[in-house]
């Protein structure tokens, strides 16, 4: 018997969905409330919830996560009677299992029911432990563990996969994971950082080349993709890949050949391509520098890299591992840390992510360097500025509230705004400000407001603010 969690504020749709889950043979539990919602499903195992988008403290589709990241990890279906592609689209990205209307039939809510339940037993019965090598991936946040698990189904197979995250999250550390975890184990893993080819020698680079093939060909080489025969073929930052030979790359995902620079004949290579991207290249296809052909190829399987922003849990861990690192690189003995050096580092947001974050951690080594405890002085100065910052910010953030509740308090009284008009007012005007701001970035307004991409979307929307 399965347990069914309904998170929705309308009674009669409660003890309908109460009645089918019954029906089944399944037990269900009612939540009236979001907050009521997220209370009960922390409090059991539940294997599906439904939830609806619109409820009396919050949106649904922006507190899925919350229930996604729960132990039982449970599935989600969105109901709504506000039914928007849009809404469809966020929901399905941020992790739910189906997006239904209401009122809908019986059969409506039976089928998804009946479907999710099916998918989650057939994936514990298939599911079997594997020990993945993962000594460079630190961390155990909901997060991560979601790219992790993405990472063991990679390398049980042999698809093309796309890994794609912000700079500085771990891209070539998950596509090496990737190659050490699979069967391809035992042959090479080569690297290509396509953002540092020279255009000019990228084909002979790529493919190698005959002697003589070009000015400067005094030997004959071997390319980067035939050494890659029997193993792993990493194109880092694929969308920096030149127009001319991304077509030609995509006859070689196809065949498995190709011909080196002035060659005479085909040479095969039987390699598994994993590349990485920070760039958007849905958008760099509608604007014409990637092939959309060539993007489908590289899209059989794909991993999401949190920033790190999104898995602070994980910065304690990662700290300790990269200083003692640190300090048994530079001979000395294992620092401790005051308890305000770890709260400013999980108060930063850490736009260049882990990277940064070593970065970091290696300037603070080296400044205290004999000094046994590491405390926020010993900080790059940016980091420290941004923390003293932040409550400033805060501060601000309530005058501007404060400025905003005296203007109305001096209009006359028979314009004293209701209090639902003077909200909208607020947020519509912080998030004019706010996209100016970040000049019309999605990502970067994320980062600086807190929000999260699915309340971001559903705001601007809702005041209709464009990029």
């Amino acid at each position: 018997m399965s347990r069914i969690l309904i998170v929705d504020d309308d009674e009669l749709l409660n003890q309908t969905l109460s009645r089918v889950v019954k029906r089944l043979g399944h037990e269900s539990v009612s939540a009236f409330s979001l907050a009521e919602g997220i209370r009960t499903a922390r409090t059991g195992d539940f294997d599906v919830v439904f939830l609806d988008v619109r409820m009396p403290d919050g949106n649904g589709v922006e507190s899925l996560p919350s229930f996604r990241d729960l132990p039982s990890n449970p599935e989600v279906i969105i109901v709504t009677a506000y039914g928007e592609p849009d809404g469809a689209r966020l929901a399905i990205e941020n992790g739910a299992w189906d997006y239904i209307r209401k009122p809908g039939s019986i059969d409506g809510f039976t089928l998804p029911l009946l479907r999710a339940l099916q998918y989650r037993a057939e994936k514990q019965t298939a599911r079997c432990p594997v020990v993945l090598k993962r000594d460079a991936i630190i961390g155990n946040s909901p997060r991560l563990n979601e790219a992790l698990e993405r990472l063991a189904q990679a390398s049980a197979s042999n698809s093309n996969v796309l890994i794609i995250g912000e700079t500085g999250t771990g891209k070539e550390l998950f596509a090496r994971s990737i190659h050490q975890n699979s069967r391809r184990a035992v042959g090479n893993f080569v690297v290509v950082d396509c953002a540092a080819l020279p255009e000019k020698l990228v084909e002979g680079i790529l493919f190698g080349h005959e002697k003589g093939a070009y000015t400067g060909a005094d030997r004959a080489k071997e390319g980067l993709i035939r050494q890659a025969d029997g193993g792993t073929l990493f194109l880092d930052e694929v969308g920096e890949l030149p127009l001319h030979v991304q077509k030609a790359f995509l006859r070689v995902l196809q065949e498995r050949k190709f011909r080196p620079l002035g060659a005479k004949r085909e040479v095969e290579s039987d390699f598994r391509l994993v590349a990485a991207t920070h760039r958007n290249l849905d958008d760099m296809v509608k604007g014409g520098s990637f092939r959309e052909d060539l993007l489908f190829r590289l899209r059989s399987f794909s991993i999401e890299l949190p920033p790190l922003r999104e898995r602070k849990e994980d910065i304690r861990e990662l700290t300790l591992s990269q200083t003692a690192g640190l300090c048994d690189l530079l001979g000395l003995e294992m620092k401790g840390f005051s308890s305000d050096f770890l709260e400013v580092l999980s108060a930063y947001d850490w736009p260049g992510n882990v990277r940064e974050l070593f970065n970091a951690l290696e300037e603070s080594v080296a400044t205290a360097h004999f000094e046994p405890t590491l405390f926020p002085a010993h900080l790059p100065t940016r980091i420290r500025v941004k923390a003293a910052q932040a409550p400033l910010k805060e501060h601000q953030a309530s005058s501007f509230c404060d400025r905003s509740v005296a203007a109305a308090d001096r209009a006359p009284r028979e314009e004293f705004p209701k209090l639902r008009d003077f909200r909208e007012d607020l947020e519509r005007r912080y998030l004019r400000d706010l996209v100016d701001h970040c000049r019309g970035n999605k990502m970067e307004a994320c980062r600086v407001s807190g929000l999260s991409r699915a309340r971001l979307y559903d705001l601007l929307k809702k005041y209709d603010i464009q990029d």
